[in-house]
């Protein structure tokens, strides 16, 4: 058997706590799965905690100061293991950003602005130059490169499944000029077919639908429970409580039902980046 590959814990502060997990855990006498047990959570989200790759949630640094009693340790240095995670990112979305790696499947609603994980790089530089215009030009290129390291999930041959239901509005009011807007729209196209995602558009038509309070992200995982994402202006919150979660899925479920089909979509978004292209756009 190949000697065991220890992680490097001078790497960065997640790679800490995890070697700092592993030691404890090891010198406890406890395999991954004594440790894991109680806890609603798999060994391989243990595993990948312990090698830097993925963030302590509160509940497991309880279960785990609990079941090794390291007085709080855990607990209290869970939140910092996180704020060092994702360079680049608002604080409140750091942990999204690194869920997204290891989704199972990720379903979205976006009624004003195109996801992150569909944006081009003159998509992304518009809307952070947007709304907030005090960024100094060093702050909105690390917020542009932080964005596009996101989207490279969709290189990897592990991928996850993806639906997204857009707003019609989305595609036809442009956010860019009219050639940017038409690589955005084919963008979106081919990320969906390389994919064999799923796109829906609701119509504005639609007055009156599920989820008209704004944006949601759900996320699934092969080893932790689902989790719903919200965001508004300069905040946003991540929930995992079962209850509330099966509520927005649920919502998320009659939405799906109140948008177009996603061949007659897929139709609607390459259209509008031919008439982007051909200056034939009409709002």
């Amino acid at each position: 058997m190949p000697p065991r590959k220890d992680t490097d814990a001078s790497a960065n502060v997640p790679s800490f706590y995890g070697a700092e997990l592993r030691f404890k855990r090891e010198a406890a006498g406890l395999t991954l799965e004594q440790l894991a047990e109680g806890s609603f959570r798999g060994v391989p989200f243990l595993s990948l905690i312990e090698r830097g790759e993925r963030r302590m949630p509160l509940d497991l640094a309880q279960h785990v100061d609990k079941r090794l009693g390291t007085d709080g340790f855990f607990e209290r240095r869970c939140e910092d293991a996180r704020k060092a995670k994702q360079p680049g990112h608002a604080e409140y979305f750091a942990d999204v950003a690194e869920m997204e790696k290891y989704a199972e499947s990720i379903e979205e609603w976006a009624p004003a602005l195109l996801p992150g994980l569909l944006q081009t790089e003159a998509y992304i530089r518009r809307v952070i130059q947007s709304g907030a215009p005090w960024f100094r030009p060093g702050d909105v290129e690390k917020q542009v490169r932080a964005r596009r390291e996101r989207a490279k999930l969709w290189e990897r041959d592990e991928r996850p499944s993806f639906w997204v239901v857009l707003h019609e509005s989305l595609i036809r009011n442009p956010l860019l000029p009219p050639e940017e807007m038409a690589v955005q729209l084919d963008h979106i196209g081919h990320v969906i077919n390389r994919n064999q995602g799923v796109l829906q558009i609701l119509p504005e038509t639609a007055v009156a639908h599920p989820l008209m309070m704004g944006m949601i992200k759900v996320m699934t995982f092969p080893d932790a429970p689902p989790v719903v994402y919200t965001e508004g202006l300069h905040s946003g919150q991540l929930i995992d409580y079962p209850a509330l979660v099966k509520d927005y899925r649920r919502s998320y479920d009659l939405l799906r039902a109140a948008a177009l089909p996603p061949e007659t979509s897929l139709v609607m978004i390459e259209q509008a980046a031919e008439d982007y292209r051909n200056g034939n756009h009409r709002a």
